[in-house]
């Protein structure tokens, strides 16, 4: 905590792949969004349209993720060219930062393609997302990435949880040694964000917070049709902004 300011140290990130739940973020407390679409694949890249009205309404950096579609990292090269012009495009309107991973096919860091789509976000700081969690030798490709010129890492310590891979996040932040941000998310909650800051010594965390809304289609729902795989898709997800807002206190504690 910086005791002359009353305000922690510790950045909070919320993902958000909603208007709704950007607004609510903000409104908590959040110290950046990362922008992107379908959460439930891990986040997709955003439309144009989205980050315009995002922006547009709200003052918190906006990072955007880069990711064309679900399923792994390996990319091809009419994929790598979307990437290369969604980037162009969204930087035109507005991104304050981008996230992005590139895997090789063996669980390595893509160096080439990375440094290639990377330059086009420069001067914009970029982090590596959560792909960094599959790949083979974790202080390896930290290296890389740091080499590459990321800013961040978004990690879970390569465990399902940020609370489990505690141990190998300290780790990264040790091997890192101030040359770039080590971000815990995946998992944190209102309940275990002290222990991983503490733990740890992470300057920035990251989640969605999310709580469950109902439909406002009430009145009709035809069960024999479906639009997707998800097993209700009459449900809607949003960032719950007291749940934000509790952590960003909780973050501001003196043992913070």
């Amino acid at each position: 905590m910086d005791t002359t300011t009353g305000q922690s140290r510790v950045v909070l990130e919320v993902c958000v792949d909603n208007f709704t739940s950007a607004i609510a973020a903000e409104a908590g407390g959040a110290g950046r969004l990362e922008l992107c679409t379908s959460l439930a694949e891990g986040g997709l890249t955003p439309s144009v349209g989205f980050l315009k009205k995002v922006k547009s309404q709200i003052q918190i950096p906006i990072f955007v993720m880069i990711r064309p579609r679900g399923g792994d990292f390996v990319y091809s090269e009419e994929e790598l060219e979307i990437m290369k012009e969604d980037v162009q495009i969204l930087k035109k309107n507005g991104a304050d930062g981008f996230v992005f991973g590139i895997l090789t096919t063996v669980g390595g860091i893509d160096v080439i393609n990375c440094t290639k789509l990377l330059s086009h976000c420069l001067p914009l700081p970029v982090t590596f997302h959560r792909a960094f969690d599959l790949t083979y030798d974790p202080i390896e490709a930290l290296q890389q990435i740091i080499s590459i010129g990321f800013n961040r890492i978004l990690t879970s310590g390569q465990k399902k949880t940020a609370e489990e891979g505690i141990e190998l996040i300290k780790s990264l932040i040790e091997n890192a040694s101030g040359r770039i941000v080590i971000m815990a998310g995946a998992g944190v909650t209102l309940h275990n964000v002290s222990l991983i800051v503490n733990r740890s010594n992470i300057t920035e965390v990251h989640g969605s917070f999310r709580k469950e809304i109902e439909s406002k289609m009430i009145s009709f729902k035809n069960s024999e049709v479906s639009m997707g795989s998800t097993p209700d898709e009459m449900k809607i997800y949003v960032t719950n902004e007291d749940v934000v807002r509790a952590i960003v206190h909780q973050l501001s504690l003196p043992e913070n």
